[in-house]
C-alpha cells in the first residue's frame, strides 16, 4: 500500500518540486496551500506523514502542528517541519510542540528523500 503525503506549503514552486519528487519515489502525494486547509486534510485524508511549511496563511505551521497533536486520533500521522528559519528556538519550538523532525529550506532532494523515509519506516 502506498504511503500518503499531504504537502502543506503556501509556495508554489515548492510544492510542485516537493510533489515531483515525492512522487517519484512511490508516495501518494495531497496538497495544501494553508494551515486551515491543512488541518481539514489531515483530519480527512490521515496522511502518514505531512511536509509541513512553518509560515503558511491563515495558521502558521506550529499552530497546525500543535493542532494535530492535541487529536489522539491524529497520534500516528508524522510532521516534518520544513523552514526558512533554521534558528535554534524555532528548531526547539517546532519539536516542542511534536514535530518528528525538522529541516531548513533549502535542502537537498536526497537529504529530504532520506528523512521521509526514516520517518515513514521509524
Amino acid at each position: 500500500m502506498k504511503k500518503k503525503i499531504l504537502i502543506a506549503d503556501d509556495e508554489q514552486n515548492i510544492v510542485i518540486s516537493l510533489e515531483f519528487l515525492m512522487k517519484r519515489e512511490g508516495y501518494e502525494v495531497t496538497i495544501a496551500n494553508d494551515g486551515d486547509e491543512a488541518v481539514q486534510r489531515i483530519r480527512g485524508d490521515r496522511p502518514d506523514l505531512v511536509l509541513l511549511d512553518v509560515m503558511m496563511p491563515k495558521k502558521s505551521g506550529f499552530d497546525v502542528c500543535q493542532e494535530v497533536r492535541a487529536d489522539p486520533a491524529l497520534a500516528a500521522v508524522r510532521i516534518l517541519m520544513l523552514t526558512a528559519k533554521g534558528r535554534d528556538t524555532e528548531v526547539t519550538k517546532g519539536l516542542a510542540l511534536g514535530a518528528d523532525a525538522y529541516m531548513t529550506k533549502p535542502f537537498s532532494t536526497k537529504e529530504l528523500v532520506e528523512k521521509v523515509r526514516s520517518l515513514l519506516e521509524a
